[in-house]
């Protein structure tokens, strides 16, 4: 995996495959390892382009705080540096809220866009969820991120023992200050209000059994004037590793359109 300095920053990615490039942008804990099953499979068409963001797998893990916007303009720094605008982009979770600020800040740099179990903001409205958002921030501070890591996985893999082990020890292995760093750039975090700018075609991928529901990914679609979305079955958060056959054979259709 190759390295490239970035604002002075050390950034890791992974490119293989020729022809249109794809870039690949990963969830929060996480890395470019959550594209294992379609860096392959896009590779055989497409330039494939898997980073790791700022404060995650062997990128830079500078103190923060981080912003979304942030790691936007260093993925589009990425991009310019290997010549590879206008791209696909695709991303999972916190990969997707970069993915839409790339969009709103620079769209000549924006190909296509798709978006995997995540959306154009992200507020904690009830109190519910800001009780969620305050659990984790607590566990890491009084358990560590081996805590986190097994309350998170269970919920994504409660059946799939080799991934969630395997997804466990991605997340526990998370430096726990560029964690949380990363976690306060997406809490509170929108672009609601500018999606209706996005002129790329849009692709949103949504999970039967994700944590936010369907309606809500037809709901902000339905303001953008080229998105569809495409209902992903017995899938949950981290589609592209459970139900990867699915997630690549709509992207596939997508891009040959």
């Amino acid at each position: 995996m190759p390295t490239t300095k970035i604002g002075g920053l050390d950034f890791f990615y992974e490119e293989t495959g020729a022809g249109d490039p794809v870039l690949f942008l990963h969830g929060l804990g996480s890395s470019s390892i959550d594209w294992e099953f379609q860096i392959p499979a896009f590779a055989t068409s497409h330039r494939v382009i898997a980073m790791d963001v700022r404060g995650h797998g062997r990128s830079a893990k500078p103190a923060g705080p981080y912003s979304v916007k942030q790691m936007a303009a260093e993925a589009l720094a990425l991009l310019d540096q290997l010549g590879a605008k206008p791209a696909h982009v695709v991303g999972l979770s916190m990969g997707g809220m970069i993915a839409f600020q790339m969009a709103v800040d620079s769209p000549e740099a924006i190909r296509t866009m798709t978006i995997i179990n995540s959306g154009p903001e992200m507020i904690m409205r009830t109190p519910e969820q800001k009780a969620g958002i305050e659990a984790r921030y607590t566990i890491v501070r009084t358990q560590g991120m081996g805590a986190l890591a097994k309350m998170v996985a269970g919920p994504l893999f409660p059946v799939q023992n080799d991934l969630r082990e395997r997804f466990e020890k991605q997340v526990a292995s998370n430096d726990p200050e560029a964690y949380l760093a990363a976690l306060g750039a997406i809490n509170g975090w929108s672009v609601s209000d500018r999606i209706a700018s996005i002129r790329c075609r849009t692709l949103i991928l949504a999970s039967d059994q994700d944590y936010t529901p369907v309606e809500w990914k037809h709901f902000y679609a339905a303001q953008m004037p080229d998105a569809r979305v495409v209902v992903l079955k017995d899938s949950r958060h981290a589609a592209p590793l459970d139900a990867p056959e699915q997630v690549n054979r709509a992207i596939q259709e997508f891009l040959a359109q």
